[in-house]
């Protein structure tokens, strides 16, 4: 059974940092995409950061440049996302996923695996 698990969420002053992972289990995905999406209450999930499958070629939402930073140890099978300068607008819940395509991938629709999610929320 394929599993992702996102860990390392919480509430933060803004200003503050988290570091989330996604530890996925069940199979590989060192071949594959995987990305971090957030979701608001009332909002569409929305794309926060991708990466391709080796590392070599990250996406981030304009947002967040400068500030998260998306990393994958493939040989834990495991996906990072840093998130620094935390904002009250980062508020959400972040959700893990790993995509059909190797390189990045923006879009819900090209993932085939989520994680349960993680609550993020940014204290002003």
């Amino acid at each position: 059974q394929v599993q992702l698990v996102e860990s390392g969420g919480g509430l933060v002053q803004a200003g503050g940092s988290l570091r989330l992972s996604c530890a996925a289990s069940g199979r590989t995905f060192s071949g594959n995409a995987m990305g971090w999406f957030r979701q608001s209450p009332g909002k569409e999930r929305e794309i926060v950061a991708t990466i391709n499958w080796s590392g070599g070629s990250t996406y981030y939402i304009n947002s967040v440049k400068g500030r998260f930073t998306i990393s994958r140890d493939n040989a834990k099978n495991t996906v990072y996302l840093q998130m620094n300068s935390l904002k009250p607008e980062d508020t959400a819940v972040y959700y893990c996923g790993a995509s059909g395509d190797w390189g990045t991938a923006r879009l819900p629709s090209q993932y085939n695996y989520w994680g349960q999610g993680t609550q993020v929320t940014v204290s002003s």
